[in-house]
């Protein structure tokens, strides 16, 4: 857990160890109600860092990695201005962001690949070549 302004908030993929399906999908349900209540107060960029925030890497259950996906997706889609969305997200975020990234390209469809590649360009811009070499070479931690 992460301190900061007063309360304690998870690190995007802050699990020690794997967990079941059980004790994650009420996480990714509560992530979820807490990220349209985000959205509802146009705040973007705030529910794309909840979206983040405990992402199950260390499981295989693709149950819960389907279900993170959607929430992290949907707060893709809404970001408008790429930009203004770095002057906001700070950077712990940027290595599974870019995880995620990939899980988008990959699905292959028109517009999530067209917004991953656009975040893509500014978040390579932002935190290097490092931050993809991490994501790719990460195959115990993934999205």
């Amino acid at each position: 857990m992460e301190k900061g302004k007063g309360k304690d908030r998870p690190k995007p993929g802050d699990h020690a160890e794997a967990e079941n399906a059980e004790a994650i999908i009420p996480r990714i349900e509560n992530k979820s109600r807490k990220f349209e209540t985000l959205i509802k107060q146009y705040k973007p960029v705030d529910a794309l860092k909840t979206a983040l925030e405990g992402s199950p890497l260390k499981t295989k259950d693709e149950r819960c990695k389907s279900a993170n996906w959607l929430v992290v997706r949907r707060a893709l889609m809404a970001i408008k201005g790429v930009d203004l969305m770095f002057s906001s997200l700070d950077p712990e975020y940027y290595d599974i962001l870019m995880k995620y990234l990939y899980r988008g390209l990959s699905t292959g469809d028109h517009p999530i690949c067209e917004q991953c590649l656009k975040i893509h360009e500014k978040l390579t811009q932002k935190a290097g070549l490092g931050c993809i070499l991490r994501a790719l070479s990460n195959t115990v931690n993934t999205v």
